[in-house]
């Protein structure tokens, strides 16, 4: 069961309002999305491409487009190395064209994720070599590698990182922290210490496109003016899928980047919303994060993520169609592997009797590696642990970890790091190697040092405004796509109601998985609520509560429970008529 929490944020919400000319329920809502003064409301409402922080606040950019420009200049052979997630994509095709655009001999890199696993490797700095490459530019990596961008050094190759992942660190005496960064030419990653970047909570994607701007600004070429609209598109696409807060200057990348990729010229991106289904007039940041997002990361888990780079880099419509076609299926594919693991997952738990871990290190060795991030998540939303899912890679186990409020993954791993040959990530997401005959032990040293309580494992949901259905009209559901576009870091608004009195049901789609309830509220109103989740388990909760066959009568049109509910407020179009829609999704 949930802990529910309601919003408690001070602000003059009536001066707000009357200021911006919106209601004082949609002024506390952006109080709770932390904005204290009017000058951030204006901005989070009304900011443009012109209130993003400009890119040489980034440390060491000054540094990398001098040494990129001299190496144009020079004729020198560039290879940009980036990853193989939607942001290593996105990033890799940022910089490469970009790059290309100002007359670079550019090629790229990805590693393949089991041959090479992530980032940057010997065999890569080696092939590098062999390649008469002068300069590397890595994107979504790097920031780690520091022993492999010495090996290029040695070889006489420059190598300019551009990251946004954590700094790895050593502990020193009197618990003092002290950055391990990377020989490069040039660091830009906004986490380094020495880097005031306002905003750091940017992907890597971003950063390619921070680097591209600086180029841009340097040079005055009109061509990568022109390519930046495009590069936007992909700056929007990495920061959903990579799932960065949709706060601050992100917010506005992806509420811009979505304007242009609704008219997109990129024949790969129109090709996956095409063969997707996806309305280019209805593109959401819910489709880049959940459709296009996971086409493209199908071909890094299970075939090699140069075929969604070339997707990205076709030229025609025909080429295009192909390659989105295929990486549908694939994805297609991946979805029955990953109800398959989950299943696994939850096996595993049981026969080792993990319920009662905080930490849940689950291994599963014929999974393929690279659903391991999918399954943490799928298991994580379930137990609200730090889960790591584990499998038997080429050379030893691999994993990736997935996190919960409260426990930093990569702060954590840090403090056990003598158990991985390899590892990096963030506060929520990890990714690691190791040895298969370490696992037991590492599994009872995390469990050992985690701090989290029993409290941190309920999952919390908080409640924007308590607000009865009869007050939410029409003017209030307008404003919420003011708040669009929602993610991570700006979800969208919950409210709450005491005691409907549910009257009947209806379960609806194809295989009757949701439910459109008839509800009567306390000031004798009558509603429709929508709900799209576990119509068992909500059965379940009626009759434990309200005694046997309440489901049954519910369904039958003589339901009298009454149910506490937290909802969302929208509106749905269907065959043309637009009315207000109630979404339930808490309950009590």
């Amino acid at each position: 069961m949930e802990k529910w929490y309601v919003a408690a944020k001070k602000a003059d919400f009536d001066a707000w309002a009357e200021k911006f000319h919106i209601t004082p329920v949609l002024a506390r809502i952006l109080r709770n999305r932390d904005l204290t003064t009017e000058a951030e409301v204006e901005k989070f409402l009304q900011g443009t491409l012109a209130d993003c922080y400009s890119p040489w606040l980034l440390k060491d950019m000054d540094k990398a487009v001098e040494q990129i420009l001299e190496a144009i200049e020079g004729g020198m052979v560039i290879r940009v190395i980036g990853d193989y997630d939607v942001d290593g994509i996105c990033s890799s095709y940022i910089l490469t064209k970009g790059l290309q655009v100002l007359g670079a001999n550019a090629d790229t890199a990805i590693p393949h994720r089991i041959h090479d696993g992530y980032g940057l490797n010997d065999s890569l700095i080696e092939e590098a070599k062999r390649d008469g490459v002068g300069m590397i530019v890595t994107c979504d990596n790097g920031i780690a590698a520091a022993a492999q961008i010495a090996l290029a050094g040695s070889y006489g190759i420059r190598v300019i990182v551009t990251d946004h992942h954590e700094v790895p660190y050593a502990v020193e005496e009197g618990c003092a922290r002290r950055e391990l960064l990377p020989p490069a030419q040039a660091v830009i990653d906004p986490k380094q210490e020495q880097c005031h970047y306002p905003f750091p909570g940017i992907c890597g994607g971003v950063v390619a496109y921070k680097l591209m701007s600086a180029l841009c600004e340097r040079t005055g070429s009109g061509a990568l003016r022109e390519a930046m609209e495009e590069f936007l598109e992909f700056a929007a696409l990495a920061t959903v899928c990579d799932v960065m807060e949709l706060k601050d200057e992100n917010r506005i990348l992806v509420k811009e980047g979505l304007k242009r990729l609704k008219n997109s010229r990129n024949q790969g991106l129109k090709a996956l919303m095409e063969v997707n289904g996806i309305v280019a007039d209805k593109l959401s940041a819910y489709h880049l994060g959940f459709i296009i997002g996971p086409c493209l990361n199908a071909t890094g888990r299970l075939d090699t993520a140069k075929r969604a780079l070339e997707l990205l880099q076709s030229q025609t419509r025909v080429d295009a169609m192909s390659a989105a076609r295929e990486l549908k299926e694939l994805n297609d594919s991946r979805k029955n592997l990953t109800l398959q693991g989950v299943e696994e997952a939850e096996a595993y738990i049981a026969g080792q009797h993990m319920e009662e871990d905080k930490v849940m290190l689950i291994f599963l060795p014929e999974v393929h590696e690279s659903l391991a991030g999918i399954i943490a998540g799928r298991i994580k939303e379930r137990y609200h642990h730090p889960v790591f899912v584990l499998t038997r890679g080429e050379e030893g186990v691999k994993g990736s970890g997935r996190s919960v409020e409260g426990y930093h993954m990569f702060e954590a791993m840090t403090e056990v790091k003598q158990y991985f040959t390899k590892f990096g990530g963030h506060a929520m997401a990890a990714g690691l190697s190791m040895r298969e005959d370490d696992l037991e032990q590492l599994r009872r040293e995390m469990n050992r040092r985690c701090c989290l309580q029993e409290d941190d494992f309920i999952p919390k949901v908080h409640i924007d405004v308590p607000m009865p259905l009869d007050y939410a009209n029409d003017k209030v559901a307008n404003e919420m796509e003011l708040l669009e576009p929602f993610g991570v870091g700006n979800p969208k608004p919950l409210f709450a109601q005491k005691e409907l009195l549910f009257l009947s049901g209806v379960k609806m789609g194809a295989n009757k998985n949701c439910a459109r309830f008839q509800v009567r509220t306390p000031g004798g109103m009558e509603k429709q609520l929508v709900f799209f989740g576990d119509l068992e388990k909500f059965g379940s909760f009626l009759d434990e509560k309200y005694g046997a066959g309440s489901e049954k009568a519910l369904y039958n049109g003589k339901g009298k429970c009454l149910v506490s509910v937290v909802y969302q407020l929208g509106k749905n179009t269907y065959r043309g008529r637009t009315e207000l829609q109630y979404v339930m999704q808490n309950y009590c």
